[in-house]
């Protein structure tokens, strides 16, 4: 049987998430009780990076051990992919010797050849195109907050990002709204975020104006990994994209913020934003973890009942 793999957030359908929010539920109430949970023992997660890190391993590292399995950290730079072995034959390889692969790396398309060649499932850590993992944890905190997100209305500030691809994905699979609001020349690219619908984002030239009535305002940094070159044009260019005191008072009275991290305050948000009581981002940050280890326990394992 081909494995399952989670590539971008609509690889999977709506049913499937709620079953893995549920998990997700489950398996955060057993960490916080402090009780062991380790269907993944003598199993082992390869982590491959070619990007830089600091959430994204932790959670996947952290979270595989909690499952009782192992973890391999894998940077490009100091493997054999690092002096061109074709990303198809490591797939072969890899796959032999683990049960999972996470990577973490530029072009989806590298992700999606290594993926047709993997014996086990994989999972996008992030690629210029998609960040899942992270569109998945952010619902979770949404519904731990505020519960079902059917129906709601989210706020995109800034650049039309991987994240802000994802989220524009999660809209059609979970049915709910996308207001997004760029600078020009940076406005979403329906292709490139792989939407199959569109019924459910509109773009806005005025930031305001998207925010205005929306139940969660989210942003991202200006400059991406890999478009540092670009830095002092966008700077420029995302002048009026902050998110600030302002924006938050025209969205719901009872909206949140969420920001992937890591942050520059003063950029594509104010400290009065990130460090005030609407923010969740700390919880945002956490979720990571729990979301992936519901998300690495039904890759490797399918569905579990009870428990």
């Amino acid at each position: 049987m081909a494995p399952k793999h989670f590539l971008q957030f609509n690889d999977f359908s709506r049913e499937e998430f709620d079953y893995l929010f549920e998990r997700t539920r489950w398996i955060k109430d057993k960490f916080k009780r402090y009780q062991p949970y380790h269907p993944l023992f003598d199993r082992t997660l390869v982590m491959i990076f070619e990007k830089a890190s600091t959430r994204t391993r932790l959670s996947f590292e952290a979270g595989m051990f909690q499952l009782g399995g192992s973890a391999i950290y894998l940077n490009t730079r100091d493997s054999q992919l690092g002096r061109g072995e074709p990303v198809e034959d490591a797939a072969q390889v890899m796959s032999r010797m683990s049960d999972v692969v996470m990577i973490r790396t530029f072009e989806q398309a590298i992700i999606e050849r290594f993926s047709a060649h993997s014996r086990v499932p994989v999972i996008n850590g992030l690629t210029n195109e998609y960040h899942p993992c992270q569109i998945m944890a952010d619902i979770y905190t949404w519904i731990e907050h505020r519960g079902p997100i059917q129906g709601k209305t989210v706020a995109w500030i800034g650049d039309s990002n991987n994240v802000c691809n994802t989220w524009l994905q999660a809209a059609e699979v979970l049915d709910f709204n996308v207001h997004v609001s760029t600078p020009p020349g940076y406005e979403v690219e329906a292709e490139r975020a792989n939407l199959y619908g569109t019924g459910h984002f509109e773009q806005f030239a005025d930031p305001m104006e998207a925010a205005r009535g929306a139940d969660l305002i989210t942003t991202d940094v200006w400059t991406s990994m890999g478009f540092e070159a670009e830095n002092a044009a966008r700077i420029k260019a995302f002048a009026d994209w902050q998110v600030d005191g302002d924006m938050m008072r025209v969205a719901n009275p009872d909206a949140l913020f969420m920001h992937c991290l890591p942050a520059h305050r003063g950029e594509e948000v104010s400290a009065e934003v990130i460090d005030g009581p609407q923010s969740v981002v700390w919880d945002e940050a956490e979720n990571r973890l729990h979301a992936q280890k519901a998300l690495l326990e039904y890759l490797v394992m399918g569905r579990v009942d009870g428990k």
